[in-house]
């Protein structure tokens, strides 16, 4: 078969004096080699768990290392491959500007009859499998697949068709490179796709975010609150094992149950999950799990709730992000009536321009931003709304661009025009001062 996506990797060789030089102020010129060579072995790290789990569902891949040397490439060639092994395939960097080596390193693969090509350095730790798979999926649909790092430039680029222009009058080195690629793309009229901002390792400030990679958070901690979820219970812990993806050891889930009168906590005990009682009411019940959880994050999920793949490592990236404080997941509605999608777009518009999800959206942040706020207020409503409200005042609240999918019986027992104007008309009645313990008694009137 032949092969019809490329991934080319830029790095070079982790020589003193030559690798890393804005580094060497802080390591020395031995220590910011040695980072140098760290950072590349942890990016073929991820790389290579990408081409071990596309194997079996996309076998037409190809992977590339693309290193800058000396003058002597064959020399360099036989070092790299000594050092990263014989399973890759090397390639020396032309000269010329980071601008001039990309294009060359597209053209070439889009020559050899690839349809995909990503390009990515070795400075990001924050690149990993899932973030690789993304990229790529998206360039299925859309002509440029960019990753913008903090520092105003990009740790990932993607095409699903050359264009030179991309690479040509272009700052680099400078917090204008995605800005202005963005703005040439746009120009071209080309569909771009955006994946989460990541910190770039160039500068001392930068070098806590590759400790944090060196030195793993604790376990996420997953608290459901749950009453009477018999039918739901073990598929939702089912599917938050699987799509763990790899990290499910590093997670704890905690089920606090509210006084079900079904089978619901032995379910959730024979799945794995550490069960308490808390008192009933959802805010009570996420409030006692939080009071237990051993996780740096906490992610609060509800329990008719699924989570995408790779739900882990989006958190941390998310969180990882400058002035984020807590983040939430996309929403789908697993239902198939036209409104459902109306709803979504709403639900999903509101949530990345107001920065106003709510708890079927996943919410996560870290155990010591949960204990600052003050845990969630115990009302009879909308302590996920009034919660979040709170954390606007700390900082940013990043939505993954990943949806979560819950289930449609919200809107399925009332109808969708029905309960959407019911949740507005509540944070109507919430801004004009009304109390949520009066809301929560007209609401329940509604709901039956």
């Amino acid at each position: 078969m032949t092969q019809t996506e490329r991934l080319i990797v830029f790095t070079r060789y982790p020589q003193p004096g030559k690798a890393k030089t804005r580094l060497i102020p802080a390591l020395g010129a031995v220590g910011a080699a040695a980072l140098q060579r760290q950072m590349t072995e942890h990016t073929l790290r991820q790389v290579a768990e990408w081409v071990d789990r596309s194997v079996q569902s996309n076998p037409l891949q190809s992977v590339e290392i693309w290193f800058a040397g000396t003058d002597a490439p064959d020399l360099d060639r036989q070092r790299m491959q000594d050092w990263l092994g014989s399973q890759w395939a090397y390639r020396s960097q032309p000269s010329g500007d980071l601008g001039e080596r990309m294009a060359q390193a597209f053209r070439s693969a889009f020559a050899a009859g690839m349809e995909r090509v990503v390009i990515i350095g070795t400075d990001c730790p924050g690149i990993d499998a899932n973030l690789l798979a993304q990229a790529f999926q998206l360039l299925q649909e859309h002509d440029v697949v960019l990753g913008p790092a903090t520092d105003g430039g990009y740790y990932l680029i993607g095409l699903s068709r050359f264009t030179t222009d991309l690479f040509t009058g272009i700052a680099w080195s400078t917090a204008e490179v995605l800005h202005q690629t963005v703005a040439i793309a746009t120009q071209k009229g080309l569909d771009i796709a955006a994946l989460n901002p990541l910190t770039d390792i160039d500068r001392p400030e930068d070098l806590p975010v590759w400790e944090a990679v060196c030195h793993p958070s604790p376990v996420l901690s997953v608290i459901i609150p749950v009453l009477n979820e018999a039918n739901t219970i073990q598929t939702v812990l089912r599917n938050l094992r699987l799509n763990a993806v790899g990290q499910s050891e590093s997670i704890e889930v905690i089920v606090v149950d509210g006084g079900s009168q079904d089978d619901t906590i032995p379910l959730a005990q024979a799945s794995g999950a550490t069960v308490i009682s808390g008192e009933t009411g959802r805010a009570n019940q996420m409030n006692a799990g939080a009071a237990i959880a051993t996780g740096r994050v906490l992610l609060f999920l509800h329990a008719d709730t699924y989570l995408p793949p790779g739900f882990v490592s989006l958190i941390q990236q998310t969180l990882n992000q400058p002035q984020v404080v807590a983040g939430a997941f996309e929403l789908r509605i697993d239902g198939s009536e036209p409104g459902l999608r109306w709803v979504e777009r709403g639900v999903n518009w509101r949530s990345k321009h107001c920065q106003l999800p709510y708890g079927d959206q996943a919410i996560f942040l870290t155990a010591n931003t949960f204990h600052q706020l003050g845990e969630f207020p115990i009302l009879p409503i909308m302590e996920d709304f009034i919660f979040i409200r709170r954390l606007q005042k700390l900082g940013k609240i990043a939505i993954v661009p990943a949806p979560v999918t819950t289930s449609a019986r919200r809107w399925q027992k009332l109808g969708i025009l029905q309960t959407t104007l019911i949740n507005q008309l509540a944070i109507v009645a919430y801004f004009s001062g009304i109390s949520p313990e009066r809301i929560a008694r007209w609401y329940r009137r509604s709901e039956k």
